[in-house]
């Protein structure tokens, strides 16, 4: 390959030009059509499905890395278990998926995780990472949710007393929960006493899990939609473990309900 010398820049110039480009994406997302709180493989999946149908679809993520628990698989083995039919979702994005019997196919979880998350971006979907949700929009005496209450997820860990520093609103037209066992928006609402206690996961069983996610995904609050695990969480359902079929199967279940709802609001 031709050596070439590299162009020459400025510190100056680059935060600038960080600077700019991030506060002009952040105006784009400060209202929204959908707010998805969780950045594992239900809420990557459900972003990709809104964002690549034209929808203006917001990713919230506390920690500085996408995929939530996909990334390691079971007990730190780098293997994951994928339930027909949902390995499809992961074939079509290019990730590699081992079948190993009728029922099920393995993936490398790194592998995989890498491609949902290029496949969101591509689809459109904007990202706002290091970022906690920690309150919801709700107006009026109907208590409507209008959107999430963020702050920086640094500050949120610290003591209120040493950095209290106030949150900011990012309006929505619809919310997922995707925050697995925390169901952080059913959370919220309950303690507000806009819902009942949230259960959390019961026990390991997996093919019950499964079943009973893919069942259950859908609204649970008006404008409040729940998928992957943290619909478990929500109905009081088992856990799963490293299988992760329902959660792909949900987050595209969830988006295609959604759609149908901003449908019908138009």
């Amino acid at each position: 390959m031709e050596s070439r010398e590299i162009a020459p820049l400025h510190e100056a110039e680059i935060t600038r030009t960080i600077a700019r480009e991030w506060y002009s994406t952040f105006d784009h997302i400060i209202s929204s059509d959908v707010v998805i709180i969780g950045s594992g493989p239900s809420g990557l999946v459900c972003g990709t499905e809104l964002a690549a149908s034209g929808l203006n679809v917001v990713i919230i993520e506390q920690l500085n890395h996408l995929g939530g628990g996909f990334w390691n698989g079971g007990y730190l083995m780098n293997k994951a278990a994928i339930a027909h039919p949902a390995q499809e979702i992961l074939e079509k994005i290019g990730v590699p998926c081992k079948k190993i019997s009728d029922e099920m196919s393995i993936v490398d979880p790194p592998h995989a995780t890498g491609k949902l998350i290029a496949a969101a971006y591509e689809a459109g979907v904007t990202v706002l990472n290091m970022t906690r949700v920690v309150d919801l929009i709700i107006r009026g005496e109907n208590n409507h949710l209008e959107g999430v209450v963020v702050n920086w997820y640094p500050l949120e860990v610290m003591n209120h007393d040493l950095a209290h520093v106030d949150p900011i609103a990012l309006e929505s037209k619809m919310v997922v929960d995707a925050t697995g066992h925390d169901a952080i928006a059913l959370q919220i609402l309950a303690k507000r006493g806009l819902h009942e206690k949230v259960p959390g996961n019961g026990a390991m069983w997996v093919e019950n899990s499964e079943a009973l996610v893919m069942k259950n995904t859908g609204e649970a609050y008006p404008k409040l939609f729940m998928v992957g695990l943290s619909v478990a969480a929500a109905y009081g359902s088992p856990r799963m473990g490293p299988s992760f079929g329902a959660m792909l199967l949900s987050g595209k279940k969830g988006a295609e309900i959604i759609m149908d709802k901003l449908v019908n609001l138009c």
